[in-house]
């Protein structure tokens, strides 16, 4: 009971701060915004995301709950990992301990998540490449998130479906979906709902920053959605052939 009652305290000053600023899902502190080193010059803007999130989520959780409280912390982290460039700005992570763990693979130190980009961290695969939906180590920060934001132009939501326990260590089972309407890796959108589940195990100190974070999901629900949209090299080749049988364009609406 006591433990309840600590890690609900922690939750409510956790999610406090968080609100210091407009977002409300994310902690944008007012000190980071002319002191961090932005990847785009300034602080990102969430408002179609959070659109998206919320008019597709599935849980609504109390204000000041735990449950909240870890999906900011995580919503946090992503958008430092996306948009910081310098681990010393982060807030969200201890950066002399962090380490990243993706379905039981070699733990990734904070830099090396910075360097390689949340994506490829989380798409690694142990595949012959032959076999691999998609090649993280032939890939770049900047191409990885440049093929994502392709794929889901309303964003990749993520949201907390429950939470097992409370810190210093927090597991929780995630949702993570989009909308495949925009073209991946020579694939045409499909206009579909892409989802997938997932566990997450995250380590925390007394300020709630993260330690280790444990990811499992498998990354096959997600590209069984991205994959199925018809080639875009073969709508090419069917309409230079004059085809009668060609697909409508799958960019009109």
């Amino acid at each position: 009971m006591a433990e309840e009652k600590e890690a609900e305290a922690l939750a409510a000053k956790v999610v406090s701060e968080i609100r210091v600023t407009g977002d409300k899902y994310r902690s944008i502190l007012q000190e980071e915004i002319e002191n961090t080193h932005w990847r785009h010059g300034g602080p990102p803007i969430f408002d179609v995301v959070n659109k998206l999130f919320e008019e597709g989520r599935t849980k609504v959780w109390p204000e000041g709950s735990l449950e909240e409280a870890v999906q900011n912390a995580v919503k946090s982290w992503e958008m430092e990992l996306s948009h910081k460039t310098r681990l010393q700005d982060f807030k969200t992570i201890n950066p002399e301990k962090f380490k990243l763990f993706v379905n039981g693979r070699e733990g990734l130190s904070g830099e090396e998540t910075l360097n390689i980009g949340s994506y490829n961290a989380l798409l690694k695969s142990s595949l012959p490449k032959e076999f691999q939906y998609y090649k993280a180590e032939e890939e770049t920060y900047e191409s990885s998130h440049d093929a994502f934001r392709s794929a889901f132009p309303r964003g990749f939501a993520w949201e907390v479906i429950s939470v097992y326990s409370g810190p210093p260590v927090i597991t929780y089972k995630f949702r993570h979906w989009g909308y495949f309407e925009g073209p991946f890796k020579g694939h045409a959108p499909t206009g579909d709902m892409v989802e997938f589940y997932g566990i997450g195990v995250m380590k925390v100190d007394e300020s709630m920053r993260a330690e280790d974070v444990e990811i499992y999901y498998d990354p096959g629900e997600m590209f069984s959605g991205l994959l199925k949209g018809p080639s875009l090299s073969d709508n090419k080749g069917e309409k230079q052939g004059g085809s009668e049988n060609t697909r409508s364009c799958p960019f009109s609406k």
